[in-house]
């Protein structure tokens, strides 16, 4: 596990009142709003420092939470709510042996040759460390441009700053899942959800409390033309930690061969990625991914599909029989 964290010092101005929020270069500035979205449960997704809808989104969220208007725009009373937050955008890390020696697993394409590892972990050291800072190649690349060394031991990099030493997580859970959780840098304060919308139009979880506030909201895939969104009211009914996929083409519309099956260990490259919350539908469900990148921007049959490290925070808000309402 990664340990040594170095707050790193980056002088780092908020946006003022931007009038939109258009895709762009890396932006120093975007990615501290990031980090502070990401910890205060209002999600961008993958934290890049570039603008975009998902980062729109979240904006727009955590104003409503904060009883501002939700304009998505980086006004100065937004400013001023981020900012009370003092977390510095970046922590550097050094790479220790340990951590440099994984253990890593090339995922093999073919499932019948999944199925025969003991997990579908990180593919390597770059990959286990974009899960764990909530990021991407490209921009751990532009936060470390003067880099010219391999991911390894003693290399020293700038990463964004979701690191949490909250690691009380309850104690009914079982020991492999709590090491996934801290692995994936999700927090064990976290509210408790009475209510979980999925909102099509919008691409979006929200989870509420009992009191009907709005607490957080992350970025979704959720269905396609051939699986559309199940609308409607269901529940639900538990969690399945670090799951195995029993794997069944019949399910499945565009599998080639309807009669295949597998049993996929488990593992943030499972299909499900690293969570499994089952809802009252059969076969149905909201779960992790082992694509983050491509979360808002590809569709699934029919299931909610979020970050790993969002699934697993969600996870922490919810009990079983929490109502799950689907809207388009």
């Amino acid at each position: 596990m990664f340990k040594r964290y170095f707050v790193a010092a980056l002088c780092l101005s908020f946006l003022t009142a931007c009038p939109a929020l258009a895709a762009g270069s890396f932006e120093p500035a975007v990615l501290h709003a990031q980090v502070l979205l990401d910890r205060a449960g209002f999600s961008p997704g993958i934290i890049d420092g570039h603008r975009g809808n998902q980062l729109e989104e979240a904006l727009k969220a955590y104003q409503t939470a904060h009883g501002l208007k939700p304009t998505g725009v980086f006004d100065d009373e937004t400013n001023a709510l981020l900012a009370a937050d003092k977390t510095p955008a970046v922590i550097r890390l050094t790479i220790s042996q340990e951590e440099a020696a994984g253990p890593f697993t090339p995922i093999p394409p073919k499932l019948e040759d999944q199925a025969k590892l003991p997990a579908l972990g990180y593919a390597n050291l770059l990959e286990e460390l974009c899960e764990r800072y909530h990021t991407s190649p490209n921009a751990i690349a532009a936060l470390n441009p003067t880099m010219k060394k391999a991911l390894d031991a003693g290399v020293s990099l700038m990463l964004p700053n979701v690191a949490t030493e909250d690691h009380g997580y309850p104690d009914r859970l079982n020991p492999i899942w709590r090491n996934t959780l801290a692995g994936l840098n999700v927090a064990a304060t976290q509210p408790l959800g009475a209510m979980v919308l999925v909102d099509g139009s919008e691409g979006v979880l929200r989870v509420y409390d009992k009191g009907g506030k709005m607490v957080a909201q992350f970025p979704a895939t959720m269905g396609s033309s051939h699986d559309p969104l199940p609308v409607g009211e269901w529940k639900i009914l538990g969690a399945s930690y670090n799951p195995v996929f029993h794997y069944n083409a019949s399910l499945f519309w565009d599998a080639d061969d309807k009669t295949a099956q597998a049993v996929l260990p488990p593992g943030p490259n499972g299909p499900v990625g690293v969570v499994w919350l089952d809802l009252d539908k059969p076969h149905y469900g909201i779960h992790g991914t082992p694509e983050p990148t491509r979360i808002g921007r590809s569709e699934s049959h029919g299931c909610i599909r979020l970050t790993n490290w969002d699934a697993a925070r969600l996870s922490l808000m919810i009990r079983p029989g929490t109502p799950a309402v689907f809207q388009q």
